[in-house]
């Protein structure tokens, strides 16, 4: 058998070289797209429209966003430079009646960590979640007498409260309070997780006694060792959020968390070098909607969409009752002038940066 001759393989190779010219341009193309997170993080205030939550916790956004105010009677905003301390208004109101309640029950008070942008999105740095203005984080470190500057609040480190050699609590920094404190923030109907650090969840595991049913919203995960991550479910009148699984009805301190203390979960990540998914999305990772929360109107000032509690921000708008169909984003948007907010009231309701798996 003879084999062709050059000339006569000069059409294949002609073909593969314009396929992989393709190939680059096309990948040229998807790497010249904006990244998601860059045009989240550029915006500093949220977007003019009632509250409603696009998508999932690590892949979303939302509307209608408040912002927590920097101080309150018994909480503090740390890393404020970051410009996360802006939330669904249930999440807001929500963090203000911990920090009310956890007060009367002794703790002195909250320092707050990241929220979510002013309107969610991936972050430039850290959580893959906090996308959809859901999600809280809470220093374990209690709040200290004397206001705290804003050096202070920028640089002050949180306190590690797990041995990273044992992965179990130290002793001498827990206290009954810290347990009170978590206790509270499960109790409230709307949180379905606190994710903390393992040795925090088998440190309550082992201690707390009588009514542990609390403790099945209690879930460990990596990192968390200064703070914990409160989450509250989809809220009416988001028709686009995409809730979490169930978690499960036991307490979760059998061989669930025993796993946690085996090697296997601490063993360094196989390919620590990949890019999180943060630095990869585009605008078409996320929901269709999120493009018009981009586009949609600023709020006219940071004073008008800072939450003043009572469930409303300082300007409000009418609240759809729940038998209207829901609305789309740029529905929302048509429906309000740009020199107006419109941020629905909400029902009474009776925050550093996360370590990841070790080598990521």
């Amino acid at each position: 058998m003879t084999l062709r001759s050059l000339p006569d393989r000069k059409p294949f190779l002609t073909a593969a070289l314009a396929l992989m010219t393709l190939a680059a341009l096309a990948a040229a193309a998807i790497s010249a797209e904006p990244r998601a997170k860059d045009l989240f993080g550029a915006k500093k205030l949220p977007a003019v429209a009632p509250a409603q939550s696009f998508g999932f916790y690590s892949k979303g956004c939302f509307t209608g966003g408040v912002a927590l105010p920097m101080d309150g009677p018994s909480w503090e905003v740390m890393r404020p430079s970051r410009n996360r301390r802006w939330g669904h208004p249930a999440m807001i109101a929500l963090i203000e009646k911990l920090a009310r309640d956890a007060h009367a029950d002794g703790w002195p008070g909250l320092l707050i960590g990241d929220v979510s942008q002013p309107r969610g999105g991936p972050m430039m740095t850290g959580h893959a979640s906090h996308q959809i203005g859901l999600d809280a984080d809470i220093w374990l470190t209690p709040m200290p007498r004397r206001p705290l500057t804003f050096a202070e609040r920028e640089n002050m480190s949180a306190t590690l409260m797990v041995d990273e050699k044992t992965h179990l609590v130290k002793d001498a920094l827990w206290t009954p309070a810290h347990t009170r404190l978590l206790k509270r923030a499960a109790s409230y109907p709307e949180v379905e997780r606190i994710l903390v650090n393992p040795g925090i969840k088998k440190k309550l595991c082992d201690t707390v006694t009588g009514d542990r049913s609390w403790l099945r919203k209690i879930r460990p995960f990596w990192g968390h060792d200064y703070h914990f991550h409160m989450r509250i479910g989809c809220q009416p009148g988001s028709p686009g959020c995409k809730a979490q699984e169930a978690t499960p009805d036991d307490d979760g301190c059998g061989k669930p968390l025993a796993w946690w203390f085996t090697e296997e979960p601490w063993r360094p990540n196989k390919n620590p070098d990949a890019p999180k998914a943060r630095d990869l999305m585009t605008m078409a990772n996320l929901p269709k909607e999120c493009q018009a929360v981009l586009a949609a109107p600023d709020a006219p000032s940071l004073a008008a969409v800072t939450y003043q509690g009572g469930g409303a921000a300082a300007v409000a708008a009418a609240k759809p009752q729940p038998s209207e169909p829901a609305k789309t984003i740029s529905d929302s948007v048509a429906a309000f002038p740009t020199q107006a907010s419109a941020f629905a009231p909400t029902p009474s309701i009776g925050i550093p940066l996360p370590r990841p798996r070790p080598g990521n």
